[in-house]
């Protein structure tokens, strides 16, 4: 008769724990029989794990308590099994899910570029990655895919990124999904990041949608804010059910995690110019025959006078359902003139065919981030003020004491439009004119 097999208790192997070390000095190092932990520049811990035995003298020797012993799915069976317990069933689909995602590492943010130009979003998104790269305490990286766009990352330096990956090559010169997508798909499978970003333009929710598909993973799109959680799962906000409520997503399962980010919704950095990197070239083996798809010309959208540039613009003054008339926006367009303005509006003022559906401001129209926002003759609906909201300084004109617009406006004036509105162009043309 066969004697039973012994179970051997697993030692398992020492980690550090996100955010807990103090840099006391290397006590770990030092306590460490094996020479498996090494510091880093900022006097952090980095611990080999093939090379540690589970001897427990570098936790043991932590003031801040800041390593823990971790353990294999089937080393916390072993000790279950000795101590008399079964393993919760919860508990081993979260260990299964860190071990999933435990080899994805740093943000990414998508370049967008046309003809080498690049689009205001991805550095408002460079912004925004570099503080949940601080958060997760890992790199900010750049992606940046094109034909002549190696300048592009020198840039990316300058509005925080660390490091900028770059495929430059000729049949990448226009957008095209295809080609696109292929390297997008090569980098992430590559260097394995835990966040891509990427602009909520019609290129980036072309590609984001693609990418996604093609790695398994989720995507939420048209965010309007972003963070970090507990357990490094990105937190993505956006509006939901028409505006109404704002819900905050997360894809803790997956990797990479992905979003696309309204343009003007995040500030833009400051440019720092000094600002050094890495720069990983890479090339992608694809030829223009095996594309299904040619960029045959390029016509460019001239704007007439009648267009303007909404989401750029830093003074807006918008009229809503208050105005009551197309004609009636000529108030309008005069103090916007005395300001070196533009006119927006409201959904209710496009619906109605009194503005052209570019002016629209709003979760179905803009969003914008101007200097100053006026809005005269709009409630305040919540579709409206994801719009608007982020505006530096807002102007509300209103009869209503208690319109929504009030409760996000910097200055309210309760009163009636057509008479405060000429009465603030008449005022404005008289202060430029004493000077």
């Amino acid at each position: 008769m066969k004697e039973p097999v012994k179970l051997k208790k697993p030692r398992g192997r020492a980690r550090v724990i996100d955010g807990k070390c103090v840099a006391c000095g290397a006590r770990c190092q030092s306590a460490c029989p094996v020479d498996c932990v090494e510091m880093t520049d900022a006097g952090e811990p980095i611990i080999t794990a093939e090379k540690c035995i589970g001897c427990l003298k570098c936790v043991k020797a932590c003031p801040a308590e800041a390593l823990e012993m971790c353990f294999t799915p089937e080393e916390l069976k072993i000790l279950a099994a000795l101590s008399g317990e079964a393993v919760d069933e919860a508990d081993e689909e979260e260990l299964e899910r860190r071990r999933k995602i435990a080899p994805y590492q740093g943000v990414w943010v998508f370049v967008e570029q046309n003809d080498g130009e690049p689009a205001r979003v991805s550095w408002e998104l460079t912004g925004a990655g570099r503080g949940l790269a601080d958060s997760l305490g890992v790199e900010l990286s750049a992606v940046i895919i094109g034909c002549g766009v190696g300048h592009l990352a020198q840039e990316a330096f300058c509005y925080g990124a660390d490091k900028a990956y770059v495929i430059d090559q000729p049949v990448f010169r226009q957008y095209r999904t295809e080609p696109y997508l292929a390297a997008m798909c090569h980098l992430i499978g590559k260097y394995q990041p835990e966040v891509v970003l990427m602009g909520a333009t019609g290129m980036g929710r072309d590609l984001a949608g693609a990418v996604a598909t093609r790695v398994k993973t989720g995507l939420t799109a048209d965010c309007t804010g972003l963070g970090i959680d507990d357990k490094r799962n990105l937190m993505q906000t956006r509006p939901a059910f028409g505006g109404n409520i704002m819900a905050t997503i997360m894809c803790d399962r997956f990797r990479p995690q992905m979003a696309t980010v309204r343009p003007h919704v995040m500030p833009l950095p400051d440019r720092l110019q000094a600002s050094e990197g890495v720069v990983v070239e890479e090339s992608f083996p694809i030829s223009e025959s095996s594309i299904f798809t040619r960029v045959l010309e390029v016509i460019t959208d001239k704007s007439g006078k009648d267009r303007v540039d909404v989401a750029g613009a830093e003074f807006i003054v918008s009229g809503g359902r208050g105005l009551m008339a197309k004609e009636n926006f000529a108030i309008l367009e005069e103090l916007a003139g005395e300001l070196g303005a533009v006119v927006g509006g409201s959904r209710s003022a496009v619906d109605a065919g009194w503005l052209p559906q570019d002016r629209q401001v709003g979760q179905t129209g803009k969003t914008v981030r101007p200097k100053i926002y006026i809005a005269c003759g709009i409630s305040g609906a919540i579709q409206h003020l994801v719009g608007m909201q982020d505006s530096d300084v807002i102007i509300a004109i209103n009869r209503d004491p208690e319109a929504p617009i009030f409760e996000v406006a910097t200055f309210g004036i309760v009163g009636d439009l057509f008479q405060v509105v000429p009465a603030l162009s008449a005022r404005i043309r008289e202060l430029k004119q004493a000077h």
